[in-house]
Formats: structure tokens, C-alpha cells, sequence
């Protein structure tokens, strides 16, 4: 490293957001960038340890500490070369991953850990700013072709390398645009969606060819597009028309509450409330309007980032009070026994949406919901307390607990289950597994030996970078193969 004793000098500094009463005015990104002198000064931290295990907690693999060495050195060529070898989109991983490694950062088993994702999304922005970032396309192209269905992280992913080494790649996506949960999940202030153009751009550049507003096979699909006008392909005929079929259609069927009085009006899907946002932001043709929560009474039901994500645009929205409960109890502020170094700790989490206020509760269970005139108006609620039966954890009520917490609009944040197509699987002849996810055999095989699945929909929901990663290691294991 160029400075081997950086992280004794250098202190941990993050970029931090912009003032509270500024950001919940707008939908522009919260998070502000440090000047690239101390983004390097940052960089020097990093202390090139024998073992980087950084890299090993790093689904995509990154290799930190060589472009953090490039960084502090000032060389952002360098360590965008790095950098991008491993990662196909920096850009989105810098700005929405939860940084796992980061937790299994040396210097962080004792210290604060070097500021890796920040230092990630710098060098890409840097790159793409200094005009480093240009078009590559193949200097010749095999005559293989591959279908990629589904235009998410997982599927990008996998076109972005498969095109690298010469692939014909069509990405066949059933939205009005790609980006999958990237786009209509993720809140803007999180992530610009200009930012996922820019790299749509990219890709179209080098070769990758997409068809939008193009659903394959039968059934309905993920969280309500608005159009309804897709044009529907046959995916038989697909079969026959390429050397092979890869599936990343994720797995966005939400978890619901059955609880009495589910049917009033009011309590709606997190994905479907910030999906709708997003879509109204990016003013497209026919988009429903957006569940408002202007005036009302938030009730967030699950602690996870996207409860967090609805907190945030509930605030932008103009709600009166929000609250957020979790029916587990509050995490640790601080790394507990249980979860020792490099292992991912579950820790309590303040995100820069809590910040712009949200009431927040902890070992919380719904137990219904009431109303008047059809609508929600209160949830009854009751505290439980956690133990252990058979090394599992288990809940009980704690007896007189129950409260009332009032809401006329309610988001449903418990994460998600399978994939939704089911039209799709049953065309192809695909089996299910247990968890209700696509089966695969090996690595990426399904049951149909001409058609793979990749990301969420083999795997279940989780990680953008995980997907990304599954992306990436399906179009090796797919180069390979043809």
C-alpha cells in the first residue's frame, strides 16, 4: 500500500446526507460525496492485510484492496480497471449494497472499517465523469445466441459478461423499462434512475440488445405493471430460436398478513406503494397514481430496509406521523458474541429515513385491523416476548400488551417468497422447489436442459448484489457450457 500505517492517522469519515429539511422536499439522492482529497485519505486506511476478508464477505468478489491502493494513490483509471473487472454496475452497488464487507473489514474487527462502498461509488462516478467509461463491444462475436428473461440485477448482470466474450444477448424484460427491483423498488432518493439509463445506454452500446414491454409466456407477473399492454411471446418458440434460455425474473410475490380485517381499504404492499412512486416520478404513460400518504396516519408494518424505504417516501409524501413496527426484538447497537468478526452482523440500524422521523416500536405483533366505511383506521397490536424451544427462536404474547395504533394507511414491509410467473414455468416445463422458487440441478440447470435460472427466481429474495453475483457466476458457468 502506499501508506502502510494510513489507518493510524486517518480516521473513518462517511460521506453523510443532506440537511433533513432540505431532502424531504425533493426526491433527489440523500447522500452527499466526499471532495476527492479525502476520499483518498479515506482510501489509505485500508491496510492490505494478509487475508482480505473483505473479499471473501464480497458476493461479486471485489478486490478492495487493490483499487483502494489505486484510489489513495490518485490513479482512478487504475482502480476503475480494478474495479469493474469483478463489478458490472459499481454504480448501483455503491449506492444501495449493505456493504458486507465492511463487516468482515480487518481493520474493522478492532477499529472503524475502511469506507468501501463510498470509495467504490466514487471511483465509478469519477470514471464515468473523466469520460474513462466508454462503450466495449466484442471485437467479434460466436454464433451463440441467449434469451435472458427478466431485466433486473441478476439479468444485466449476466449480459453484461455474457456480451463481453461474444454472445448474441437479447433481454427480454415484461416493464415499460429494465432495472427490476433497482428501478421500481428502490426509492429515488436512494438511487437516481438517470443512473441506471446511463448504464442502459451503455450496454445498448456494446451490443446488448432489449425488448421491453415484452412478457413471455403466460400469467401474470411481478408487482403490477401499469400498462397492460405487453406484448405477449410465446416461450416455446422462444426455446427453439436460442441456444439457451436463462431465467431471472426474481421473486417478488410479498408476504401478506392474515389478519382480521385485511380487506379494508388502506393497507397495501410496500413494493406496490413505492413502485407506484417511482413510476409517477419517472411520469410514464398510463402509470396509476401514487398511494398517497399525504395527510395520513403511517403505519409501517416490518423493520427491514424496504419498511425503511416506505418511511422515507411516506415523509416526502406530506404523512402526518409515521410509525414503523417489527415483530422481532431490537437489534444490538453493537456486535454481539453470537456474531463474531468477519460473520454479517444483525445490528440496530438508523437510516437516513428514520432520520426524517418515524416512530419506531420492536417486538410488535399485528393482530387486526379495524375501521369505519370500509377503510382502515387502527391496528391492534400486542407486545410478545422472544425465547428459544428447540434451538429455534419462538414468540409468546406478553398478557395485557395489547395497544391500538391509530393508521388510515398502512404498508404491508415483510419482505418477500417466491417468483409470481407462473405462466412463464408452466410453458417452459419447469419444477418448483419446496420454497416455491424455480428448481436447478447443478449449478444453474433446471428441469428443462435448455433453460437456466439465475438471481431470486432460483434463490429466492435477497441482495442486489447477490443477484448481481449469480448473474455474474450464470454467465460463466454459460460460456462454458456453449
Amino acid at each position: 500500500m502506499g501508506d502502510p500505517k494510513g489507518f493510524l492517522h486517518v480516521k473513518r469519515k462517511v460521506s453523510g446526507y443532506r440537511p433533513v429539511e432540505e431532502r424531504i422536499n425533493d426526491y433527489s439522492e440523500v447522500e452527499e460525496q466526499l471532495p476527492d482529497d479525502e476520499r483518498r485519505a479515506q482510501a489509505s486506511r485500508c491496510m492490505d492485510c494478509g487475508v482480505p476478508f473483505c473479499h471473501w464477505a464480497c458476493p461479486l468478489a471485489n478486490l478492495m484492496p487493490e483499487y483502494q491502493d489505486r484510489l489513495f494513490r490518485g490513479d482512478w483509471v487504475g482502480a476503475w480497471a480494478i474495479l469493474q473487472e469483478a463489478n458490472p454496475f459499481p454504480e448501483f452497488t455503491g449506492r444501495v449494497c449493505p456493504a458486507l464487507c465492511e463487516a468482515s473489514c480487518v481493520l474493522g474487527a478492532n477499529d472503524a472499517p475502511v469506507t468501501i462502498r463510498q470509495n467504490e461509488l466514487a471511483v465509478i462516478e469519477k470514471a464515468f465523469e473523466n469520460g474513462i467509461v466508454a462503450p466495449r463491444p466484442p471485437k467479434k462475436r460466436n454464433k451463440k445466441k441467449v434469451a435472458v428473461i427478466g431485466g433486473g440485477p441478476a439479468g444485466l448482470s449476466t449480459a453484461y459478461f455474457l456480451n463481453r466474450q461474444g454472445f448474441t444477448v437479447v433481454v427480454y424484460e415484461a416493464d415499460r423499462t429494465v432495472g427490476g427491483y433497482l428501478r421500481y423498488g428502490i426509492p429515488n432518493f436512494k438511487l437516481n434512475k438517470d443512473f441506471i439509463d446511463r448504464r442502459v445506454r451503455l450496454l445498448e452500446a456494446e451490443g446488448v440488445i432489449f425488448k421491453t414491454n415484452t412478457r413471455v409466456g403466460g400469467g401474470h407477473f411481478a408487482f403490477g405493471t401499469t400498462g397492460g399492454g405487453a406484448e405477449v411471446i410465446d416461450a416455446k418458440k422462444l426455446e427453439s430460436e436460442y441456444d439457451l434460455i436463462l431465467i431471472t425474473i426474481g421473486a417478488r410475490d410479498a408476504r401478506d398478513l392474515k389478519a382480521p380485517g385485511r380487506e379494508l381499504s388502506g393497507i397495501v404492499q410496500a413494493l406496490d406503494f413505492l413502485s407506484l412512486q417511482n413510476r409517477t416520478l419517472a411520469t410514464e404513460k398510463d402509470a396509476f397514481a401514487p398511494v398517497n400518504a399525504f395527510g395520513k396516519k403511517v403505519l409501517v408494518i416490518g423493520g427491514g430496509d424496504t419498511g425503511s424505504d416506505c418511511v422515507g417516501t411516506a415523509n416526502r409524501q406530506g404523512a402526518e406521523k409515521v410509525t414503523q413496527v417489527e415483530v422481532l426484538p431490537k437489534p444490538p447497537e453493537h456486535r454481539p458474541s453470537s456474531q463474531p468478526w468477519p460473520l454479517w452482523p444483525i445490528l440496530f440500524k438508523t437510516s437516513s429515513s428514520h432520520m426524517e422521523g418515524c416512530d419506531r416500536l420492536w417486538s410488535v405483533n399485528t393482530k387486526a385491523f379495524t375501521g369505519g366505511n370500509g377503510a382502515v383506521q387502527a391496528v391492534n397490536v400486542c407486545k410478545v416476548e422472544w425465547g428459544t424451544e428447540n434451538g429455534r427462536p419462538v414468540s409468546k404474547e406478553v398478557a395485557g400488551s395489547d395497544f391500538e395504533i391509530e393508521a388510515d394507511l398502512v404498508l404491508l414491509a415483510m419482505g418477500f417468497t417466491h417468483v409470481v410467473q407462473e405462466g412463464l414455468v408452466a410453458d417452459l416445463g419447469l419444477a418448483i422447489d419446496e420454497r416455491g422458487n424455480i428448481r436447478t440441478r447443478g449449478s444453474f440447470h433446471t428441469s428443462n436442459p435448455k433453460v437456466w435460472a439465475a438471481g431470486d427466481s432460483r434463490n429466492g429474495a435477497s441482495l442486489v448484489c447477490r443477484a448481481m453475483a449469480d448473474g455474474k457466476a450464470a454467465a460463466e458457468a454459460i460460456a462454458k457450457t456453449l
